[in-house]
């Protein structure tokens, strides 16, 4: 990119790109769960995988936001859903339905909080890499070549 060019975010071409990313999260936190979910990496990961997941969302939801927006608000949901825990709400709703502990989990843990932030580091770091690399950007002229 020279100096004289901005770049803009071409929503067309990176919502699709960020619904595979949905997909594959998705099924990479199942593999987590499936595989070693009894773990404690097991359950980090899957934490990292969910702050991920929320952060794609967004990047749908909203595709011209900055990226650090998106993470910041991700990481913000993840532990508001962490703190929520603590009430002991999420316990009794998951056993009267069982999936509620996949999305809301069941018991508070500190460091979820940090595989939070993790996660939503790396999300948007992926999404910013890929951005730079021009996957879903369109560069435009800002200045007139004399």
């Amino acid at each position: 990119m020279n100096s004289g060019e901005a770049r803009t975010i071409d929503t067309r071409s990176r919502r699709p790109r960020l619904l595979v990313d949905v997909l594959l999260v998705v099924v990479a936190g199942l593999v987590v769960f499936v595989q070693a979910g009894g773990t404690w990496w097991g359950g980090l990961a899957g934490d990292a995988l969910y702050a991920a997941l929320i952060y794609l969302i967004f990047a749908i939801a909203f595709p011209r936001t900055k990226v650090t927006a998106i993470a910041a608000v991700a990481f913000a949901i993840c532990a508001a859903i962490e703190l929520f825990q603590l009430t002991g709400m999420p316990t009794t709703w998951a056993d009267a339905f069982w999936p509620i502990r996949l999305v809301l989990g069941v018991g508070f843990d500190p460091l979820d909080l940090v595989a939070y932030a993790v996660g939503s580091a790396a999300a948007a770091g992926y999404d910013t890499v890929l951005w730079r690399a021009g996957y879903g950007a369109s560069s435009r002229p800002t200045e007139t070549a004399p």
